[in-house]
């Protein structure tokens, strides 16, 4: 058994934030006297925080064009900032450097990001599972072969906000695209896709 060596200290208060708590100990999470989940954020609080992100970066934007990058940046101010200093930076380079809501869909293009907020890869999991695999099931090793990343990029990166967004369902047998899924890339679901 182990001992404990108490140790005087002054008191003090400690914070901790992860995005993977199951990978914490039930005695270390228990230690907390409080804990919390964040929740995603909605398109107009994103377009409060891409409007005020802009005017602390000293850039003009149309409010629906802060409202385009706030839709498409999956709920997270962390992306918004992200796709803001991006369009920022198309704004400056192919216009005047004010946004407005045809540079942002313009620069989102060159971004690949689209209207769900998906990027290149995150809509090439989606081709590989739906066209070169007819919807799945797949093993996520299979998928990241697929798409030239590795295993863990495809599982951490891509799949909670493909799940989330309710275009990949996980099931004991690998993952299988939803109905969305499908009509996200042009084709119509199967009768037996889930969500149909």
């Amino acid at each position: 058994g182990a001992t404990s060596i108490p140790i005087e200290i002054a008191p003090f208060t400690l914070v901790g934030a992860t995005t993977r708590a199951g990978m914490l100990t039930g005695p270390l999470r228990d230690r907390f006297g409080f804990t919390a989940q964040m929740e995603f954020y909605d398109t107009p609080e994103l377009t409060r925080v891409v409007t005020r992100a802009a005017g602390i970066l000293g850039v003009e934007i149309d409010t629906d064009a802060a409202t385009e990058i706030a839709s498409r940046s999956r709920g997270t101010p962390r992306i918004a900032n992200r796709l803001l200093r991006r369009v920022r930076d198309y704004a400056d380079v192919q216009a005047d450097g004010r946004i407005t809501v045809d540079i942002a869909r313009q620069a989102l293009v060159v971004f690949d990001v689209d209207e769900m907020g998906l990027d290149r890869l995150d809509n090439g999991v989606l081709e590989a599972l739906v066209r070169g695999h007819g919807g799945g099931p797949v093993g996520v090793n299979t998928l990241a072969l697929a798409v030239g990343e590795e295993p863990t990029t495809v599982e951490e990166v891509c799949e909670p906000f493909l799940v989330r967004a309710g275009m990949v369902a996980r099931t004991p047998r690998g993952r299988v695209a939803t109905a969305a899924a499908w009509r996200h890339v042009g084709l119509e679901p199967p009768e037996n896709a889930p969500g149909m």
